[in-house]
């Protein structure tokens, strides 16, 4: 866990190497947002409805997203990262977060080569892991920067984030002494998307987590307790999210738990082979 004011901003800085569990991964969309400095072999991305997968050798930089992605992992994976709460890349980004909407960028194209590489290379020489992350926050300290409409958009957020995403969008805009267009910008300058879809997106976590691959599942009363407004809703919003069913959906997260049990990453990437 960072320091503060860190601590605002990002959930967990973490250190990651080993072989992956799968060549290839789906990460279904999340609430969070990722950096990540990469140690080893490049390793690939495709994104939203991209046809074609990017490589990325030095990390990339993703923003909350909306739709699914693949990640490609190299044989041996090793790298440092930060899981950002949704607003918290805003401070250390030099352009509005909307620009990176389902599009990942490598950590170069937002922090410059000398910097990445010097950083990359201090990381490769630290003597451990904790050495590592020290590193890394040391680095978000020293990038931090106040931005414009940060408490707002931080502030509004977590009133989504603790009603799960069943909040009535008006309501916040009316709470927080805005109009709901300039609260609608704010937050796609900031976070990427508007605190629609942000909801919708909390809602679907909220439905993932919710979900126990290992027994069975009853989908109406999943459906209802998650505020959709019936079966169809909810599976239309599970496609739009995951690219599969609600079923397939639970069959895939089956498949990972059964081929990996107790594996740390089998809450939500799924197998994409």
């Amino acid at each position: 866990m960072p320091r503060p004011p860190l601590d605002g901003l990002i959930d967990d800085l973490y250190y990651l190497e080993g072989a992956p569990p799968y060549p290839r991964l789906t990460l279904p969309p999340m609430p969070s947002a990722v950096l990540i400095l990469n140690l080893g072999a490049p390793f690939r991305i495709r994104a939203g409805t991209d046809l074609e997968t990017a490589e990325y050798a030095d990390g990339c930089v993703v923003t909350t997203p909306t739709r699914a992605f693949e990640f490609g992992y190299p044989p041996g994976t090793r790298s440092v990262g930060v899981h950002f709460k949704p607003w918290g890349p805003a401070p250390f980004l030099p352009m509005p977060a909307a620009e990176l909407c389902d599009r990942p960028v490598t950590v170069e194209q937002v922090w410059g080569r000398p910097t990445v590489a010097e950083l990359r290379d201090r990381l490769a020489t630290a003597a451990g892991p904790y050495e590592m992350l020290t590193l890394l926050e040391d680095e978000l300290m020293r990038r931090l920067r106040e931005t414009a409409g940060l408490g707002l958009v931080r502030h509004t957020s977590s009133v989504i984030a603790a009603a799960t995403g069943a909040v009535a969008i008006r309501d916040l805009s009316v709470a927080s002494g805005v109009s709901s267009t300039h609260l609608a910008q704010r937050f796609k300058e900031l976070i990427g998307v508007t605190p629609k879809r942000l909801a919708r997106i909390y809602r679907f976590a909220a439905t993932v987590l919710a979900i126990d691959p290992a027994g069975p599942v009853d989908w109406v009363d999943l459906a209802g307790s998650a505020g959709y407004f019936d079966q169809a809703h909810f599976g239309h919003e599970f496609r739009k999210f995951t690219g599969l069913t609600p079923t397939r959906y639970v069959d895939v997260r089956r498949r990972f738990l059964r081929e990996h049990p107790g594996h740390a990453l089998d809450v939500g990437p799924l197998p994409a082979d």
